[in-house]
This record gives C-alpha cells, structure tokens and sequence, in this order.
C-alpha cells in the first residue's frame, strides 16, 4: 500500500508540475494526458522490457477504481464541491438545475441506448437493448468532479455555472437508480417503470433526508467547541460517515454527501466567525478537493493499462463519443427549451451547458460493475474512451470555445 501511494502522489506531483510549468495546461487534465500518454509508452515498451510493463500492471492492480470511487472517494469530493458551492446563486437557478438534473439525464439515456443500439452494429458490434440501456444510464449523467474542477478555471458566468454545478451533483441519484434498475433486468429480475419511480423517490428522498439531518448535527456540534482542528474532523466524520450510513442503509450515497455539504453551509452561515471557523474551513476542504482530483485523474489515467482495448474498440469509442454528444445537446435543449417557457428572464448558455456536461471516473466505476455477460468489455473500453475525451477535450477547451463564442451568445441566449 504505502508503494502504491508512493507511486500516485509522486505521479501526481510530477504530471502536476509539467502542467503548470512546462505544457501550461490545467492540472487535472495535464496529469491525466500525461499519465495515459506514459500508460500507451508503457504498453508499447513491453516488447523490450516485460518486466516494466508488468510492474506497471501490479501498481494498477493494486487499485479497485469502482470501489475507490464509489466506496471510497466519491463522498469526499461530493461533500466538497457541495460545501464550496456559492449557495445564494445555486438557490436561484433551483429550476434548471432540478430539470437538467432529472429530465436531461432521462432524456439523454433513452437516446445514447436508442443510438447505440442501431448504430454501432454497423460497425460490427454485436449490441443488445439491455446492453444499450446500461450504457446510456452509466454515462449521461455529468460527472461532478470533473465538472467541478473545470468550473474552478473556466470563465463562465455565475447563473451558468451553477447550473452546470448543480446538474452534476444532483444527477448522479437519477442515473444511479437507472444503472441498477437496468443492471436487476440485465441480471433476470423483474423491474418495472413503478418499482424504478419508487425506488428514485426511496433512495434519492432518503438520501436528502439524512444528509440535512447530519449536517444539523454536525453544525450544532461546531458551534460548541472553539477549536478549528475539531470542526475539520467533524465535518469529515459527516463527510465520510454520513456516506457509508447511506451506502449501508441502500439510500443515494451521493444524495447524502451533496445534501449534507449544502446544508452544512447552509446552517453555518447563520453561526459567526466567533462560533464557527470558516475560513479554516473552507481552505480545508479546497485543499482536499484539489489533492483528491489531481490523484483520481492519475488513477483514471493508468486505467488504459488494465482495459484491453482492440482497433475495433477504438471505431466503437469514436462513435460514442458522437452519439453521447448528440444526445447531450438534443436533452439540453429540450429541457432548457421547457424551462424557458417557465423561466421566460433565465439566464443560460446552450453550448456552455452541452458542452461542459462532462463525464469522468463516476462512468467508469459503474462501468466497471457490468457484468461480462453484459457486455461488460465494450463497455468499459468505450466508457473510457469518451471519458479521455471529454476531460481532456471538452474539459481543455470550454473556456477557448466560450471566448470565441461570448459575442454571439449574450446576444441571442441571453435576455
């Protein structure tokens, strides 16, 4: 273990400081094209020295991803970015955020599954509806830290950026509970649309539910002790207790942790500065969101090792990353299209909000849970693929497209 942590946060800082230095690119993405870039080196040096390249296998092997992200790190960096977020701006985009968070994500599953499923025959790929189903619930939900770490750095206005930030952290419930109704009918159990309705209320509810409540224990705790060192461990006892309860009780994780970051803010802003540390806080918790991203963008990029990829998987990759696409963009403008009919004075940006809806190591966890006789293969392999893309492409280049954009947007999507 203590080799394995070695590895990361050397990786980690040295990517870290090629970014910043030489590549002058962001951080995460830099760490990441670079970790994937020494990933495909490491691969194609196998054939001169066997021994490096398998030494480079037992350090990935060493890392289970779906249970680092979705047992492990998921809580923390949902709690973060909840708890940084600027609370009185993601109040007042609550409609969008709410619609894009429950019928964008609806919208885009149907039409990745319906896309996949007669498209990438064509290419040769056997796909089953389940398989397509599975597909589309795993990845058209946005990924909040991707989405998150990208905000910290693009130039967006406010009201977009908490939409795009309250999406990412709300949608996750949605496709969970998709993921597994489709993943019980892939498995033979009988699943229908009423189970999975009541099982969103259930889960994503309860989920809500409990992180309030522990977020009104923890403030309350805060606000009786004057020393910042005990407020930084009460809030990570709620950031990963609060977790693991509700993974336990088979109530939404995520849920959990986002309420229970928004919350805590919510309830510690009516404490003083005498009462409550927080600026100890929230540097805290910056700290711990930034040094988490920069090693799960290098976990994700040693990930290339353990996939087996063929040339046909690169084909079906590329079509994917057009079908999850198009689907973003038609879901997005569906639903803001309806929120406008509500919201006539809404502030927003199309392409800001279907091209920042990025996908990261949330997609691959859950991918990573397929079973093989579902098409576990290529889906993991295609899910990494857009992955690659949508961090390092969409991710690297928002804030260039927003720029050559802004003119013609705050002319016609703004009123």
């Amino acid at each position: 273990m203590l080799g394995l942590l070695s590895v990361l946060f050397t990786a980690a800082a040295l990517f870290g400081w090629l970014s910043e230095r030489v590549l002058k690119v962001p951080q995460t993405i830099g760490s990441m094209g670079l970790t994937v870039f020494a990933s495909v080196a490491l691969i194609l040096l196998s054939g001169v020295d066997p021994a490096l390249h398998q030494w480079a296998l037992g350090v990935v092997g060493q890392v289970d991803l779906r249970v680092l992200i979705l047992h492990g790190g998921l809580g923390l960096l949902l709690f973060a970015g909840a708890f940084l977020l600027n609370l009185d701006v993601l109040r007042c985009e609550k409609l969008p955020v709410g619609m894009l968070a429950v019928f964008a994500t609806l919208l885009s599953t149907a039409g990745v599954a319906t896309l996949a499923f007669y498209t990438l025959p064509l290419l040769g790929l056997r796909v089953s509806w389940i398989e397509a189903m599975l597909f589309g619930a795993l990845i058209s939900p946005t990924d909040p830290i991707a989405v998150l770490e990208m905000l910290q750095r693009v130039g967006v206005d406010k009201e977009i950026e908490a939409q795009l930030a309250g999406e990412s952290l709300f949608n996750d419930g949605v496709g969970a509970v998709l993921f597994l109704a489709v993943l019980g009918m892939a498995e033979g159990r009988q699943i229908t649309l009423g189970h999975t309705a009541a099982l969103l209320i259930v889960q994503a509810g309860g989920g809500l539910l409990l992180g309030v409540a522990l977020a009104w224990l923890a403030s309350e705790m805060m606000r009786r002790v004057d020393r910042y060192q005990v407020e930084i461990l009460i809030t990570l006892a709620l950031a990963l207790g609060g977790y693991a309860v509700a993974d336990r009780l088979h109530l939404s994780a995520p849920l959990e942790a986002v309420a229970a970051g928004l919350a805590l803010r919510q309830f510690n802003s009516k404490h003083t500065h005498r009462e409550i540390s927080h600026e100890d806080l929230e540097r805290f918790w910056t700290l711990v969101d930034e040094v988490q991203n920069a090693i799960l963008f290098v976990v994700l990029g040693l990930e290339v090792l353990a996939i087996d990829f063929t040339r046909k998987s690169f084909f079906v990759g590329s079509a994917a990353i057009v079908i999850v696409s198009v689907a973003r963009v038609v879901s997005v403008v569906a639903v803001m299209a309806a929120v406008r009919l509500m919201q006539p004075r809404l502030r927003t940006s199309l392409l800001a909000l279907s091209w920042g809806g990025l996908r990261g190591g949330l997609s691959i966890a859950l991918a990573l849970s397929v079973p093989v006789a579902a098409g576990q293969h290529w889906i993991l392999a295609t899910t990494y693929l857009v992955v690659v893309f949508s961090v390092i492409v969409q991710g690297g280049s928002l804030n260039a497209v927003m720029k050559w954009k802004r003119p013609r947007l705050e002319s016609k999507l703004a009123v």
